[in-house]
C-alpha cells in the first residue's frame, strides 16, 4: 500500500495474479493448466464511502460475478485527510456446479481521500478493460454531488445512483449530461409495473382502462422518489388522470389506487406479498424485498440507455415540482 497509485504497477499486479492460478498451457484462451477461467464482460466501478457496511459491499460484487463477471474496481472514500491513493488487487472466484474448474474474476480495491479524489480518473482509465463496457455504481450521494464526480463518471457508459438518497434533481443533471444513468429507485417497481401490466391484459379492464380519472400513490417517507416513478410511469400511460402523492407513516412502501367510475385497482405490498385488489377482488403475487444484489444484478443487464426510464424521470421531475 502506497500513498500513489501507478496504473501500470496495478496491470503488472494484475497480470502476477493470474500468473499465481497457473501458467498458460491450456487450450482454450484464458485458460490455465491448473484449470481457471478468466472471465469478464465489463468493468465495474463501484465508489462507496467507508464504513461498517464496506465489507458487506464486497460480498455482494462478488455475488454479482457468476452473472455479470467483470473486472471490478472497487473505491473506498476514506474523507478528509492528507492526499492518499492506495490500492490492492485480488480474484473472486467460483466453481459452477458440475464443472471441475475454477472462474475467476479481477478486483482491484482503491482507498482515496478527499484530497485524491481528482487523481482517480487518471488512475482508473487505465485499468478499465478496453473493448468493453464501463459501469460505474456510485454509492455516495456526497460524491455525486462534489466537482470530482464529473470527471470519475465522464468515461463510463452508464452510471447507476440510487435517489432515494439523493436527490431526484441531482439524478437528472447526471442525465443530462449525456451519459447513461440508472437509478435503484426506478429497478424497485419493476415487479410493481410488470404487475399493474397484467391487469390490463384482461380485455374486459383494458377496456375499461380509459374511464379511469384518479390515481393516487401513497409511500413510506424512504419511497419518495420511487412513488414519484410509479406515478410517472402510469401518468405516462394515462395523461388525463388526477395524480395525489400521499406520504403514509402506515404504508409498508407503496400503495397504488387507481379509480374511475364503478372500476377500482389497487397495488399495495404486505411483508413479502404484493396484493393487487381488482374491484374488490384481490390476488396476491410474491414481492421479496429487493437487496443490493437483486436490484444490480437487473441493472447491470441493461449497459444500454433506457428510454422508458429517460421519459419517466423526466414525468417524475414534473410531478415533483407540481406537488411543491
Amino acid at each position: 500500500m502506497t500513498a500513489t497509485v501507478n496504473p501500470e504497477r496495478v496491470l503488472q499486479e494484475l497480470a502476477a495474479l493470474w500468473e499465481s492460478h497457473g501458467k498458460p498451457g491450456g487450450a482454450e484462451p484464458g485458460e490455465t493448466h491448473a484449470g481457471v477461467l478468466r472471465a469478464c464482460t465489463m468493468t465495474l466501478l463501484v465508489a462507496a464511502e467507508d464504513g461498517p457496511d464496506w465489507p458487506a459491499l464486497g460480498e455482494t460484487v462478488a455475488a454479482l460475478m457468476p452473472e455479470h463477471p467483470a473486472r471490478a474496481i472497487l473505491i473506498r472514500l476514506t474523507g478528509a485527510g492528507d492526499r492518499a491513493v492506495a490500492s490492492r488487487v485480488f480474484s473472486q472466484c467460483w466453481m459452477p456446479f458440475g464443472q471441475h474448474r475454477q472462474v475467476c474474476c479481477e478486483q482491484v480495491e482503491i482507498a482515496a481521500s478527499d484530497a485524491a479524489l481528482a487523481d482517480l480518473p487518471s488512475v482508473v482509465r487505465p485499468l478499465a478493460v478496453a473493448d468493453l463496457p464501463l459501469i460505474l455504481w456510485c454509492r455516495s450521494p456526497r460524491l455525486a454531488g462534489m466537482p470530482e464526480f464529473a470527471g470519475l463518471a465522464a468515461g463510463a457508459g452508464k452510471v447507476i445512483v440510487d435517489s432515494q438518497s439523493l436527490p431526484l434533481s441531482e439524478v437528472a443533471r447526471l442525465a443530462a449530461r449525456g451519459t447513461p444513468v440508472g437509478d435503484l429507485a426506478w429497478t424497485r417497481i419493476t415487479r410493481w409495473r410488470e404487475t399493474l401490466s397484467q391487469v390490463f391484459e384482461n380485455r374486459y379492464n383494458l377496456a375499461r382502462m380509459a374511464a379511469l380519472t384518479d390515481l393516487s400513490v401513497a409511500h413510506s417517507a424512504p419511497m419518495a422518489s420511487t412513488a414519484l416513478y410509479m406515478a410517472a410511469w402510469i401518468v405516462n400511460a394515462l395523461p388525463n388522470l388526477k395524480v395525489a402523492l400521499v406520504p403514509d407513516t402506515q404504508c409498508d412502501s407503496l400503495r397504488v389506487t387507481l379509480t374511475g367510475p364503478a372500476f377500482r385497482v389497487e397495488l399495495e405490498r404486505h411483508a413479502d406479498r404484493l396484493v393487487v385488489t381488482v374491484d374488490g377482488l384481490p390476488h396476491c403475487a410474491n414481492l421479496p424485498l429487493l437487496d443490493d444484489y437483486s436490484q444490480m444484478r437487473e441493472e447491470l443487464g441493461i449497459v444500454r440507455r433506457d428510454p422508458v426510464f429517460a421519459v419517466a424521470l423526466a414525468r417524475a421531475l414534473q410531478l415533483a415540482y407540481a406537488s411543491g
